[in-house]
């Protein structure tokens, strides 16, 4: 039978069967058969992911936190202190006033024992105005002679052994020999030399080696004192200057820079019998309070002391160019004993309360024992 294609009727299918798949060989190896190619792996199963609400909220991310301790806080203090301290240092070191007062010349007095400073009070006026002439009562110059003259002249004396440090006045009325200028009185070799000749004056008159020098003037003296905020004295009688009409009241009182400055420079005064003999005595009793004030707590401490000293010291101190702070910084520590007996404070021994002539044996007694580093004898002090 034929379909309606016209073709024969196909042969009725049984079960399929299924033949075994086989490997082709290689062609040129006998039995050996091709592997097949490994499976790439698929993408990994899909997780369901849950609900919104079920998600649970991540953990912030852990920060580092710095942590400073009490030592970090402490270490970081001393640095700005230190920092401010060493600041302070460079600042005073290079802005004092210098000058060449120590010169070499034949003759000069070899270095002995001990260290020795001429401190110089000058009645400069340098840099003050006519208010500030004025409220510091300085004077005329021309009335006091012309030129520059010094108040004040003490040597220093500090020892290299465990004797008292040692501070002498010179009086200014003294008459000595002048190197070029004949016999004068002392303060005047200021006027005709300046410095160097004033230092050559007081070696030569004293046999004394001067290491250091440091000059003060009227505007700077006064300026250092209102700076710290004044300086405590007590006064056993009221001082009232004749010829300047400066008055400071007897009893306990805080001195200002023009009443202080009165004070080491009066001798015209009932209070002062002796004339100069008791206004180096001042003097010295003066620089041993300024000076136990300026190194006092209360002082460093208070920025409002503090500061305005280490604006006014640098224009008013003159040093020698060799010097440096720590030098002065040495100076203030040994004399800070003045005021409580840990300095012997005396006066160049003279012959008479007029001051102008020295006795030379005492006087002679007392600069052999500085130059020896030797206890002054009690017969060379005078006060």
């Amino acid at each position: 039978m034929t379909n309606q294609g016209g073709y024969p009727p196909r042969a009725p299918r049984g079960p399929r069967q299924h033949q075994a798949a086989q490997m082709m060989p290689v062609p040129g190896r006998e039995g050996a058969y091709r592997q097949p190619p490994p499976r790439r792996p698929g993408p990994p199963p899909t997780r369901a992911m849950p609900a919104r609400g079920d998600i649970p909220p991540s953990a912030p991310p852990r920060t580092r936190r710095r942590r400073f301790g009490p030592g970090k806080i402490l270490l970081t203090l001393l640095s700005v202190v230190v920092l401010f301290l060493a600041g302070v240092w460079v600042y005073l070191e290079f802005s004092i006033n210098r000058v060449a007062a120590l010169e070499d010349y034949a003759g000069r007095p070899a270095a002995a024992s001990g260290t020795n400073w001429l401190i110089v009070g000058s009645d400069s006026r340098e840099g003050l105005t006519a208010d500030d002439e004025k409220r510091l009562v300085t004077g005329d110059v021309e009335a006091a002679g012309g030129g520059q003259r010094t108040d004040t002249m003490m040597i220093a004396h500090l020892p290299d052994n465990d004797t008292k440090p040692t501070l002498v006045s010179l009086p200014r009325d003294s008459e000595v020999a002048i190197p070029g200028h004949g016999t004068n009185k002392i303060n005047a070799a200021f006027s005709m030399g300046g410095a160097p000749l004033l230092v050559k004056t007081v070696e030569q008159a004293t046999g004394l080696r001067i290491d250091h020098y440091a000059e003060i003037g009227f505007g700077g003296f006064a300026n250092i004192v209102d700076a710290i905020g004044g300086v405590d004295m007590c006064v056993d009688k009221e001082m009232r200057d004749t010829v300047t009409g400066i008055t400071i009241p007897a009893g306990c009182q805080e001195l200002d820079g023009a009443q202080a400055l009165g004070f080491v420079r009066m001798r015209h005064s009932d209070a002062t019998p002796r004339s100069d003999l008791d206004r180096v005595e001042n003097q010295r009793k003066f620089i041993g309070a300024l000076v136990s004030q300026i190194a006092s707590a209360g002082t460093l401490l208070n920025p409002f002391h503090v500061f305005p000293l280490l604006g006014a010291a640098p224009d008013a101190l003159t040093i020698d160019e060799g010097d440096h702070l720590h030098n002065l910084v040495g100076l203030a520590w040994a004399m800070r004993g003045i005021s409580s007996d840990g300095v012997l404070s005396t006066t160049v021994p003279v012959t008479s309360a007029s001051a102008e002539h020295w006795d030379k044996t005492k006087s002679k007694q007392l600069f052999e024992a500085l130059r020896n580093d030797t206890a002054v004898p009690e017969s060379a002090i005078m006060t």
